[in-house]
């Protein structure tokens, strides 16, 4: 209490002392009060820069990998669904709905691939030499103009140009490009087998996997990014059973009119057509390329035709498919859909191009949950 009392007298006395020396630091730190947030800013940025560089450098030089990884994951996001909904409605152990849906997917790929299976490879073969051929047709339609002649000379051989690469020529030539083949079939193989097995043991005990991600993570971060996993995982899940529903109705439509149109080759064109929309907006040009050739072989009208039926199947699916699927899956805006498949396809390839949307999905979903909304002054 002395001491108290001493300070306090101690304080009054010098009160008149202190003042301008208080005022003086005040007036000192008025002055640097915005150095420092400038720097903190520029701190701020520059650790944002350097983490983003980190970033695209990583997905450069390792990005194979994680698209790999996000494959498995992504197979990983629809089993554990289907298991998750089978389980709610029979009360069945987990593990039991999982093994039923697992078989259930291999029996129907094998009923598929045994009842129609030899018929769309007959049809696939034919295809690719009907789509060779029509190439050959093209290119020949092409060098009989000038403008055509301009492509051909500044296109590469492997695209049908007349610009040779710098490789060897004659049987070397086409012995490394049957090697390359072979060695890029065997390991597109061993990818999709690790990409199913990964995503089948990630879909066994999920819980594994995402609690080692969360352990790694500082404590007090831990809950909002569980939250944000779990967002990103069902929005993964949106956006997957969203889009086989819209490749199921554009495969059958273009089916369905092809063979009434009486193109040949429907059922593997339906196929591609299908496949294709997987990606979208490209997936739509990708999967149409091969039917209006067909049908370009068949006469100019029946090429016109096929056509007009492709953009009609479009204007459907744009106009009507996607209203519905969107209302109940993600919506995503299509400059930045094509946007991010420029970037992921130009960075990792066609794997990126056919995985950008559903990890922009996920990516702007997480994006959603940890950014607060824009007020109503806010918005523009």
């Amino acid at each position: 209490m002395a001491s108290s009392t001493t300070e306090h007298d101690t304080g009054h006395d010098t009160g008149h002392d202190t003042a301008p020396e208080s005022h003086g630091d005040a007036g000192d730190d008025a002055p640097t009060n915005p150095q420092a947030e400038q720097l903190a800013r520029i701190h701020h940025l520059l650790r944002l820069a350097l983490t983003i560089t980190v970033l695209v450098v990583s997905i450069w030089l390792v990005g194979d990998v994680l698209m790999v990884l996000f494959a498995a994951t992504l197979v990983a996001v629809i089993l554990h669904n289907l298991a998750r909904h089978l389980e709610r409605r029979t009360r069945m152990p987990y593990w039991i709905a999982l093994s039923i849906v697992v078989l259930t997917i291999i029996s129907a790929l094998t009923a598929l691939i045994w009842s129609s299976g030899p018929e769309i490879s007959e049809q696939a073969i034919r295809l690719r030499m009907a789509l060779s051929e029509q190439a050959h047709t093209l290119r020949d339609h092409m060098g009989d103009s000038t403008l055509g002649r301009m492509i051909l000379d500044n296109l590469p051989t492997s695209f049908g140009g007349n610009e040779h690469s710098s490789g060897g020529s004659g049987f070397g030539s086409i012995a490394g490009s049957m090697t390359g083949f072979v060695t890029s079939a065997f390991g597109a193989a061993g990818t999709l087998a690790v990409i199913l097995i990964a995503g089948l043991y990630f879909a066994i005990s999920p819980e594994i996997y995402v609690n080692g991600m969360l352990r790694l993570v500082p404590r007090i971060y831990r809950m909002r990014t569980r939250d944000l996993l779990l967002t990103a995982g069902q929005t993964l899940w949106a956006w997957t059973a969203g889009q086989a529903l819209d490749m199921t109705v554009v495969g059958l439509l273009s089916f369905m009119g092809l063979w009434i149109i009486g193109v040949p080759l429907a059922l593997a064109l339906g196929v591609v057509a299908g496949l294709a929309n997987f990606i979208p907006y490209i997936g739509a040009f990708v999967g149409a390329v091969p039917a209006v050739l067909i049908g370009l072989s068949q006469g100019t009208r029946e090429g016109l035709t096929v056509l007009g039926l492709y953009a009609a199947i479009q204007f459907f699916e744009g106009n009507v498919m996607a209203p519905l699927i969107q209302r109940h899956a993600v919506k995503m805006p299509p400059g930045l859909t094509i946007l991010s498949q420029t970037i992921f396809g130009t960075i990792l390839g066609i794997p990126g191009l056919i995985l950008a949307s559903p990890l922009t999905a996920a990516l702007l979903a997480m994006m959603d949950r940890a950014t607060p909304k824009l007020s109503d002054d806010e918005r523009v």
